[in-house]
């Protein structure tokens, strides 16, 4: 057993402290074995996982994973940390200072008009931070690992800010028909297809970007109601009892209409 003081209430400290206990070669064998890699996809999880109780407007939800974020930054930083290049101090010293330097019209004398002018000039600053010379640059750093239609929507407002847009949305739903008819001429010859669907996804999320709506949400509502849907038709036939591969195409149909009526 390691040497361990239990307490009523703990803080960020104690948090570093277990964690280094945990990965101690007296600890736990699991945690000692992890690498940045290994536990890569539970950050991921673990943020999607903060979205999700942010969704559902429930504090206690979001406390506890924030909870589970926030020990996945002390796991890596405790990871560097013992390989001597950084620890979670080094971690709070860089976002402090970034954030100071991001903020001068809050930490020095810069004067500014309003919540646009502190984007524009927190783009301005960060460019030349990354040492981003073109815009081409910009839309580059921006991280591969997004959810992809998340990162096809953040390339596009960076265009736009250089005047590389449709007016307004026609432009974009007509670039979307002619897309999708594209993808159809790639299905037909059997070439090209995944380029021209992915062509259609990117102008999708064009169309999304003039509506004002979230790809990522709208998609996830979409997958939402088919669910839904789907179940509403599965509780019938077993009700019948009727199994869903019983039915032909022109059955699905049918029921699928039906399970859209309010």
């Amino acid at each position: 057993m390691v040497d361990f003081q239990r307490k009523d209430s703990y803080n960020v400290q104690d948090l570093v402290d277990i964690v280094r206990l945990l990965r101690a070669p007296d600890g736990c064998p699991w945690d000692g074995a992890q690498t940045h890699q290994s536990i890569r996809r539970n950050f991921l999880e673990e943020a999607y996982e903060v979205a999700e109780a942010i969704d559902e407007g429930s504090p206690e939800h979001l406390r506890e994973e924030l909870g589970d974020v926030l020990l996945q930054v002390v796991f890596h930083a405790g990871i560097e940390s013992d390989a001597g290049r950084f620890d979670l101090d080094g971690v709070a010293d860089g976002i402090c200072k970034k954030l100071i330097y991001r903020h001068p019209h809050v930490f020095d004398t810069v004067q500014v008009s309003g919540a646009g002018e502190v984007l524009r000039n927190w783009d301005t600053l960060k460019q030349a931070e990354k040492g981003q010379a073109t815009t081409a640059d910009t839309m580059a750093a921006v991280a591969r690992s997004l959810p992809s239609l998340w990162r096809a929507e953040k390339v596009q407002k960076k265009a736009a800010k250089t005047g590389f847009d449709w007016p307004d949305i026609s432009g974009a739903l007509d670039k979307l028909s002619e897309e999708l008819e594209e993808l159809k001429d790639a299905i037909r010859q059997g070439t090209n297809v995944e380029e021209e669907l992915g062509d259609l996804l990117f102008s999708a999320v064009n169309a999304a970007r003039f509506a004002q709506v979230d790809p990522e949400q709208a998609l996830s509502g979409a997958t939402d109601k088919f669910i839904l849907r789907y179940r509403t038709m599965e509780q019938q036939l077993l009700a019948e009892g009727r199994s869903p591969d019983s039915l032909d195409l022109s059955e699905w149909n049918q029921r699928w209409e039906e399970a859209k009526e309010p």
